[in-house]
């Protein structure tokens, strides 16, 4: 059974809640230190509803040796973020909602929420991404501005990341026929400052999504969590220009990651905002001289999306509770574990076949360190310990 079947399954759960604790609790969940989104999935299939998985927070948290302030939020602040989305006009949607974009679900780390403004619609459609450098060319902009308006007119909501440059230019040449905004802070917080008329412009014609709650700032470490979801929305992903340390290469990473297609459009070799483009076209990426380059590959993008990248065969109901390793099992491979770590990253599988851990118990043990702030989980199911 796939994981969007799980999550429908709370998803009825979270219809039947008359009194919205639910949805309280999930936000409450998600916005708990140390638990990402992988975490969130976890302590989901372990205890089966969010309430119960934050009952069992700090406790677990405690057995895997943290000892600093309380990981929970309090619930005045959820209440807080809750009342001041919605006075802003915008909406929290949760992973196990109907209106949830279904294709973040294919990716294996999707938020367990997003927070939206503008016309949910967009998230039916097929999506395709076009994005650049922040320093671009005038050149650069005018292609990014010509492809994102010709593969939109064929049908496609273009997706990029409200940045200066080359995603201003993308989300401008498809606003007429709806574009999505992915940004690094809050709904409210718009970055940069030049492009304020551009947001509003988008909360009426597009959509803007994030998954930082409302009044947050822009902080560095939110952008690779922005790119993630920018490819996992995408079936494809256009790179106009970028320099060969651009962050813009960081989403064609996540996007080969997740199966995705990733076209770049080539430069001159003295030009440095043609490095990453040209870096990226030399390891297999797809040539793309004019829109019709990708237009023609729309069928197969369309199909695509509809493969799912991750698939989880555990059922997020209470019956995990029956499941959950005795106190003399984990102490049994607690220490063994920890001391078996380093700061190298080392796969899951290796652990549980060298340690011989069952993994019910590995993944609990993996749960008490990351809830600790112990250990850091990657995307290709490997963990290292943290300084």
């Amino acid at each position: 059974m796939d994981i969007t079947k799980e999550l429908g399954n709370l998803g009825k759960l979270f219809d039947n809640d008359k009194s919205d604790n639910f949805k309280f609790s999930w936000i409450r969940l998600a916005r708990t230190k140390n638990v990402g989104s992988k975490t969130f999935v976890q302590l989901l299939k372990t205890y089966g509803n969010p309430e119960t998985a934050l009952q069992n927070i700090d406790s677990l948290a405690k057995k895997g040796g943290f000892s600093g302030e309380k990981l929970i939020p309090p619930k005045q602040v959820i209440e807080k973020e809750i009342s001041e989305t919605k006075k802003y006009g915008a909406d929290i949607i949760l992973a196990c909602e109907q209106n949830y974009p279904r294709s973040l679900l294919h990716i294996p780390d999707f938020p367990p929420l997003i927070i939206t403004k503008g016309n949910t619609q967009f998230l039916n459609t097929p999506i395709f991404a076009i994005i650049g450098a922040r320093n671009s060319s005038i050149n650069g902009n005018k292609l990014s501005f010509e492809f994102a308006k010709e593969i939109s007119d064929a049908g496609f909501t273009i997706v990029s990341g409200l940045a200066k440059g080359i995603d201003s230019y993308a989300h401008k040449g498809s606003l007429s026929n709806g574009t999505i905004g992915v940004i690094a802070g809050g709904i409210n917080h718009v970055y940069p400052k030049e492009n304020s008329n551009l947001y509003e412009e988008m909360y009426d014609k597009g959509l803007v999504i994030t998954e930082q709650p409302i009044n947050s700032s822009v902080l560095a470490q939110h952008f690779p969590q922005r790119n993630r979801i920018i490819a996992g929305l995408a079936s494809g992903v256009l790179v106009v220009e970028a320099t060969k340390k651009s962050g813009t290469l960081i989403t064609t990473r996540f996007a080969l990651d997740y199966n995705k297609e990733v076209y770049a459009i080539p430069g001159s070799p003295l030009d440095s905002k043609s490095q990453g483009t040209n870096e990226l076209l030399k390891q297999g990426a797809n040539l793309a001289l004019t829109p019709k380059d990708i237009i023609q590959d729309l069928d197969r993008f369309i199909k695509k999306n509809n493969t799912f990248v991750s698939d989880n065969n555990e059922k997020f109901t209470d019956n995990h509770m029956k499941n959950l390793p005795s106190e003399s099992e984990l102490t049994l491979f607690r220490k063994k574990l920890f001391n078996s770590l380093s700061h190298s990253p080392i796969e899951i599988d290796d652990i549980m076949e060298q340690l011989e851990i069952p993994i019910n118990i590995l993944s609990y043990l993996l749960l008490e360190l990351e809830l600790a702030g112990k250990i850091s989980r990657l995307s290709n199911n490997k963990i290292y310990l943290i300084s």
